[in-house]
């Protein structure tokens, strides 16, 4: 243990050595690199390590057994030490352009990247992340084209009793028109809350450029707080809490369908927006997929498009019991036809072939078979990752309100 704090402090002094040469004008380590051919260095000043690995998603990826299926992880490489003291490593292939994440783990230490300024908190996990331009990813980066802003407001929440915190973009021109927008609610998963997607979804970076390009009209984009017994983020709140899968141990007061039409209420009395059915949307990620199918279905006059990004079935997230379960699955079946009843523009269902709720996915899609649901399957490679829910946002948004 004295060895690896000596070692980190090492690098510690190091890398504010660094930091001040950067500042300064001296010569200073790049890292990442990203290469003419797009494979990418990485560099870690640590002459102390006896070993260094980079941990990413840029890499092969391993497969975890649980009792809940297969999940697949980033894969680990080793970084090779100079004569300088300098760890480094390059991929042996050009990247894909696409947003990666990283982190180095210095003699079992994990640690970022000193010399990379980019990060993003996933859950409670920080890392380091980096962009390969020239192609997909183009719709990820801060581009030279019209901007529109993002807010952090907080709302009455009336049905759970308390101020909660929201996320808004509004697309560029906003503030000096009078126009009304229609609304898009994007809503997280189960480890998020309202700074994923502006953060790890890259919202406002893919809607800037959609627009730009005239693929998606302006939108008003709502992200709101998932976790019903939590007002807000991490550091966000005056709870003591603390980032946690599921939003953490308080009980809610209600549910996330319940609570919505606060959220609603909200925006609509603060936001020039179209209130007509036919200008509305609700799509999200994982636990908020099973938001925005339980969320549609029991506003059946709300939504004309809904999107449902690797959401498990609505049943398996509300109680454990097979009776249970099973009594959830008829009800929602039911305010299903209702829904089909009343008339959508798109049900679009999206998941990766690898994902751990693939199989629930498909299970779902044929119980709506039964009753003559429409909907639209995209199914792509990939597992239960933020690589995925970019592309489908960036594929869904220009679907809507036209």
């Amino acid at each position: 243990m004295r060895n690896i704090s000596t070692i980190l402090i090492a690098l510690f002094v190091v890398t504010s050595g660094v930091a001040q040469e950067a500042l300064w004008g001296g010569q200073a380590i790049i890292s990442p690199e990203i290469n003419e051919d797009k494979s990418v260095t990485f560099r870690l000043n640590a002459p102390l390590a006896e070993k260094v690995e980079v941990t990413g998603d840029f890499l092969p990826r391993k497969i975890i057994k649980s009792n809940t299926g297969e999940y697949d992880i980033p894969g680990t490489a080793v970084l090779v030490k100079n004569n300088k003291g300098v760890w480094e490593f390059t991929t042996p292939e050009p990247l894909t352009s696409e947003l990666y994440s990283y982190s180095f783990n210095v003699d079992g230490q994990r640690t970022l990247d000193p010399a990379n300024v980019f990060m993003i908190r996933d859950v409670a996990t920080v890392t380091s992340v980096f962009i390969v331009g020239g192609g997909q990813a183009d719709l990820y980066k801060v581009n030279d084209v019209p901007h529109g802003t993002v807010a952090r407001r907080w709302y009455d929440s009336p049905t759970l009793k308390e101020q909660r915190r929201i996320t808004i973009y509004t697309p560029p021109g906003y503030e000096n028109s009078k126009e009304t927008y229609p609304v898009f609610y994007l809503l997280h998963g189960s480890g998020g809350d309202e700074e994923a997607w502006i953060a790890l979804g890259r919202t406002a970076q893919i809607m800037d450029n959609l627009i730009a390009q005239g693929k998606a009209i302006p939108m008003i984009v709502v992200m709101p707080n998932g976790h019903t017994q939590n007002p807000a983020a991490p550091g966000e709140t005056h709870r003591d809490y603390h980032p946690a899968m599921g939003g953490g141990p308080r009980e809610a007061v209600a549910s996330m369908e319940d609570s919505f039409g606060d959220i609603i209420k909200f925006v609509e009395s603060n936001y020039r927006v179209d209130k007509s059915k036919a200008k509305r949307a609700v799509a999200g990620l994982s636990m908020g997929g099973m938001h925005s199918a339980a969320i549609s279905a029991q506003y059946p006059n709300t939504f004309d498009y809904i999107g449902i990004f690797s959401a498990p079935p609505i049943a398996s997230m509300r109680s454990r019991n097979d009776e249970e379960r099973s009594k959830y699955a008829d009800e929602f079946l039911k305010k299903l036809q209702v829904q089909k009843q009343n008339g959508y523009k798109l049900y679009w269902i999206a998941c990766g072939d690898t994902d751990f709720l693939y199989q629930g996915v498909i299970d779902s899609m044929k119980k709506m078979d039964e009753i003559g649901f429409n909907y639209t399957y995209r199914e792509s490679d990939g597992g239960h990752i933020w690589k995925n829910w970019r592309i489908y946002l960036s594929e869904f948004a220009p679907m809507l309100f036209k």
